[in-house]
């Protein structure tokens, strides 16, 4: 009975998702659908107790300048729930490897021209996985003695994502984002 809850839950956060007026998100919000390239990540490793890392390098073809991947393409949105928890042992972090304090998930895919603001990216994160999450983020990975410091094109998080995946994944200072 747990599992047939489970689904429907599942079910219906995945119907509530595709309900969502992405076009009137905060102010920040475009009035039409994304139009430009988005930048994509995958799994770049997976490490102990649960962890994935996630990003650009590895022979991916990750533009966190320009994006990468037409609008048009459906794929998941990296979501991440930041809790603050600490990184396992087992995990070299630094500023190209962060630690994201938290938990990535993929969401339903979308095409990229529903991502017309950041707002309308977090909001299918909360849709899928509850308040609290959002889209993942290029600088979402902390570094240093007390993780205060945050670097870019990688970061580690728990998580199940597969393997030879791709991503929408936001970047906050470049112009790679299909709401560009």
């Amino acid at each position: 009975m747990n599992r047939l809850k489970k689904v429907v839950a599942t079910a219906t956060a995945v119907t509530a998702a595709a309900l969502i007026p992405l076009s009137a998100a905060p102010a920040e919000a475009a009035t039409g659908p994304g139009t430009h390239l988005g930048m994509t990540w995958s799994v770049v490793a997976y490490g102990p107790e649960g962890t994935v890392q996630v990003g650009g390098p590895g022979g991916s073809p990750s533009n966190a300048c320009n994006g990468d991947t037409a609008p048009s393409v459906w794929l998941p949105v990296l979501c991440l729930d930041v809790d603050g928890r600490p990184a396992p042992s087992g995990i070299s972090i630094g500023f190209y490897n962060g630690w994201a304090q938290g938990t990535v998930a993929l969401g339903q895919p979308v095409r990229g021209a529903r991502l017309n603001s950041r707002a309308a990216a977090d909001s299918l994160c909360q849709a899928s996985f509850g308040a609290g999450w959002r889209e993942a983020e290029f600088h979402d990975g902390h570094f240093g003695s007390d993780l205060a410091q945050t670097g870019g094109w990688t970061f580690w998080a728990y998580g199940n994502i597969p393997n030879n995946t791709r991503f929408w994944t936001a970047i906050n200072d470049q112009a790679a984002n299909p709401w560009n």
